[in-house]
């Protein structure tokens, strides 16, 4: 059995060292259960959000605040 081989989110390099592989976070799949973002340890603090979901939770949480 091979180990698997993770890919940086930051650089797009692959992680041959699993001990350098950081869990930074998870992506729900549309039929499925999804996948797990990692990094370098060097790159994790680097990693930013999807845009796409920080602008959807933007609009939802502005529509709740200026509700009656």
């Amino acid at each position: 059995m091979t180990a698997e081989v993770h890919v940086c989110r930051y650089c797009d390099s692959p992680i041959p060292d699993p001990d350098d592989a950081v869990l930074v976070s998870h992506e729900g799949g549309n039929s499925g259960p999804g996948w797990n973002i990692w990094a370098h340890r060097a790159h994790a603090d680097l990693v930013e959000p999807d845009p796409a979901a920080v602008r959807i939770l933007a609009r939802v949480l502005l529509v709740r605040a200026t509700r009656p």
